[in-house]
């Protein structure tokens, strides 16, 4: 992997996998020592030590793992694995579930650790096209069917799946999502809101939604809501970026208080999208000065409520579309962002470490150009929908 090192940024180009083969007496001697273990051995292995083994496996581990056989498969639903897995420490990179232009039909998720894509058969619930990811929290993914009005919640590494109850009452607006863990660390949140201020709650602790409400007298409606922006959640609080009047809007999901924030955008930005790291609520966009497209990072500062420049894509990679025009999805979450950057005839995916501020190219694969949509998750095998 080579690294270039500027000022502010340091841009990794994907490295290639070692050729480099196995010595020929290493792999007779690994396969003389299978063939001489007594079968007997794995048929006595104590349940408790193997669940105490597995559960620290990576996660890309487990979609093998469960293709095993149907005792192992069922192994990772026990409460006894649950705990096991639940003293494990968590690794703290995100994964993304991501639909390519190409592939409206199944989902395919990147592992940001070990820079890997992964392509499982996706839970019948979700297949459908008219249903696409809106919101993630705890390892789980809120998706939202735009034909029939329904949410639906899924763990994408165990597939498990779960519709939520429908709605008496709904926005005639279009909505944006967001999503929530509560405070205990016991279920999850969903809210929804529509343009004109009407709003939804569900909580899976009671299985049920909260009478729809109204947003208080002290917010300017209606509102314009970025809906190419995924709301962003810092201790429990959502927050979701408007277009008019330009700034943010948030509501505490433990008091149920909503907040408006007038913020005004950065000039000559377009396709902005929050984010969040270490607490802190970022703005991503592309930045536009006379033939030049640039996506730049920047950060909220809470005294004077304006975005400050915090950093930029590398000059060599924003010169690929220089007099073009540049459409942006980003897919972002815990400091680290998915870019897929697109104009006619360029196309380019790019992760973003918010913390080390790091830029990589990303191989998408050869059919896909860009990403359709998605979202960022922490993937979680115990999160239940």
């Amino acid at each position: 992997m080579t690294v270039a090192k500027s000022e502010n940024t340091r841009m990794l180009e994907p490295s290639m996998p070692s050729t480099k083969r196995a010595r020929k007496g290493r792999s007779r001697i690994c396969r003389n020592s299978d063939e001489s273990m007594d079968q007997d051995i794995w048929k006595e292995f104590p349940e408790d030590l193997l669940e105490l083994v597995i559960a620290r496996l990576p996660i890309a581990a487990f979609f093998r793992f469960r293709l095993v056989c149907k005792k192992w498969n069922m192994l990772l639903n026990s409460q006894s694995f649950s705990h096991e897995y639940a003293q494990k420490k968590q690794q703290s990179k995100p994964w993304f579930y991501t639909y390519t232009h190409r592939n409206l039909y199944a989902g395919s998720m990147y592992d940001s650790f070990s820079k890997r894509w992964y392509h499982p058969q996706p839970a019948s619930m979700i297949s459908d096209p008219t249903r696409v990811p809106v919101a993630s929290a705890g390892g789980l993914i809120c998706f939202f069917d735009y034909a029939d009005e329904r949410f639906y919640i899924c763990n994408p590494v165990t597939r498990s799946c779960k519709a939520l109850p429908r709605q008496s009452t709904f926005a005639r607006s279009r909505i944006s999502v967001g999503m929530t863990v509560n405070g205990d660390s016991q279920g999850y949140k969903v809210l929804w809101v529509g343009c004109e201020g009407l709003y939804g709650i569900y909580d899976s602790t009671k299985n049920d939604w909260s009478r729809p409400g109204n947003m208080p007298s002290t917010i300017s409606l209606p509102l314009e809501l970025n809906l190419r922006s995924h709301a962003v959640c810092i201790n429990r609080t959502l927050y979701f970026l408007c277009t008019f009047p330009d700034g943010v809007v948030s509501c505490n999901m433990e008091t149920g208080v909503w907040e408006e924030l007038a913020i005004p955008v950065p000039p000559h930005s377009s396709n902005q999208t929050l984010a969040e790291c270490n607490g802190k609520i970022m703005l991503v966009g592309l930045l536009k000065n006379n033939s030049a497209t640039c996506v730049c990072i920047w950060e909220l500062q809470k005294m004077t409520l304006l975005w400050k420049e915090v950093d930029r894509m590398p000059n060599l990679w924003c010169l690929e579309f220089y007099g073009k025009h540049v459409g942006m999805t980003c897919l972002g979450n815990k400091g680290l962002l998915m870019l897929s950057l697109r104009s006619q005839r360029r196309n380019r995916l790019v992760t973003y470490d918010m913390t080390s501020r790091e830029w990589m190219k990303v191989t998408l694969g050869k059919k896909a150009k860009y990403i359709f949509c998605g979202t960022a998750f922490q993937p979680c095998l115990t999160a239940l929908p």
